[in-house]
């Protein structure tokens, strides 16, 4: 091997030694966690404490500003939909570049109310390149980092999400005090701060694995990575109830006022950026399968609990766990599909690319099926909680159920 040859090798080699973690590898990681906060967390869930502000400012009627609400959510759909494709002909790191752009270019579009059109066209795009960036980031960055670490540094990734969580908390409120056009230039400048910082850090593309399987190992590991679709779409649903309606719970349902049910939208964005850490720590320690069990476990007790007690230890708690897997699920489904499909990146990534889909599909669903069902109820905010935990309960069912039958296969 000549020189030039090994050379190549060091350089295009993905992982590091074990136990090693190499400046490249932070660098990489902040890149993706730059991603997640600008496509996910400040793209997303910044518009939540705008939306009072629209209102009053009279940009648009309330009917309207729930529309454009859903664009988003409309868009992450698309998004997740199109990403390897868009990949496929430009490249992931090119489009994670762009899609970084395209959000930061979202902002200062928003700043201006054109016409209600105009707002949804660029919601719609704000919302894809969330699913862009959710499909392709991780991919790109994980195959460079070994895999005993892999739980850790993907929840380091995800933490954007839990930072945009949590800006939208406080960073908003703080710029609309400066005016509503002055909070979408705020949010531009911030996100255009983010894709620059990021833009050299983005690693070089590992080419994909298309080593061979067994067949009863590849039928056994496709029949449990359908099922994982499932239990993420379900997961999804069970977020629903408090990313939606637990504001408006505690600040109409129990009577506590707008300030109040802030206070617990704060916790809940505190508890998603400390969420993916833990999960993706859990994950490296205890393997990904029975990481996974604990956490559907854990949240639908979380998720059930303001069904049972509504004292504000109870909701402390609900909010801040529910929120801590928000995020926090990501790096355990992820993981999860690489135990599943260890020596494929390609089929890694179209595994995760369709799970970001059934997250989205089950997540729009459940959003406009919940609305639904809480009009028809007269606002019964607990049934919401009640169909939100029995979605995880299930989705923790399948995945034991998965684990009785599979053994007998073999």
């Amino acid at each position: 091997m000549t020189n030039a040859d090994t050379k190549q090798h060091v350089e295009t080699r993905p992982r590091q030694r074990p136990g090693s973690t190499s400046q490249s590898t932070w660098r990489y990681t902040v890149a993706g966690l730059s991603a997640s906060l600008v496509g996910l967390g400040l793209a997303r869930f910044s518009y939540t404490p705008l939306i009072p502000a629209l209102i009053a400012a009279k940009w648009f009627s309330a009917s309207d500003v729930v529309y454009l609400g859903a664009a988003n959510l409309a868009g992450y759909l698309a998004g997740a939909l199109a990403a390897r494709a868009v990949a496929a002909r430009i490249g992931a790191v090119r489009t994670l570049r762009a899609m970084m752009l395209l959000a930061t270019l979202s902002f200062f579009a928003s700043s201006t109310p054109v016409s209600f059109s105009w707002f949804f066209a660029w919601r719609f795009l704000s919302g894809l390149t969330g699913g862009i960036i959710m499909v392709l980031a991780a991919s790109v960055i994980l195959p460079h980092i070994s895999a005993a670490r892999r739980g850790i540094f993907g929840g380091v990734i995800f933490a954007g999400v839990g930072l945009g969580v949590a800006a939208s908390g406080t960073l908003v409120p703080l710029l609309l005090q400066q005016g509503l056009q002055q909070s979408w230039y705020g949010l531009g400048a911030l996100s255009a701060l983010l894709t620059l910082a990021s833009w050299w850090d983005w690693p070089a593309e590992a080419k994909a694995d298309a080593a061979p399987l067994h067949h009863a190992k590849h039928h056994h590991a496709s029949t449990a990575a359908r099922a994982l679709l499932v239990q993420y779409g379900l997961n999804a649903v069970a977020l629903v109830p408090h990313m939606v309606f637990s504001v408006d719970f505690v600040a109409r349902g129990l009577g506590q006022g707008i300030a109040a049910g802030s206070r617990y939208w704060v916790l809940y964005g505190l508890g998603a950026i400390v969420g993916p850490l833990v999960t993706g720590h859990l994950g490296d320690r205890a393997g990904f399968g029975p990481a996974l069990r604990a956490a559907f476990l854990i949240e639908a007790a979380a998720v059930l609990l303001p069904t049972v007690s509504t004292a504000p230890i109870s909701l402390i708690v609900s909010s801040v766990v529910v929120g801590g897997f928000t995020p926090g699920i990501v790096p355990l489904v992820l993981g999860r599909i690489h135990e599943l499909l260890p020596h494929s990146t390609e089929q890694q990534r179209a595994t995760w690319s369709h799970a970001t889909t059934s997250f989205a599909l089950f997540q729009a669903a459940a959003a406009y099926g919940f609305s639904w069902i809480y009009a028809q109820t007269g606002g019964d905010y607990l049934v919401l909680f009640g169909l939100g935990g029995g979605a995880v309960v299930l989705a923790l069912a399948i995945d034991l159920g998965l684990a009785l039958i599979v053994p007998r296969r073999s």
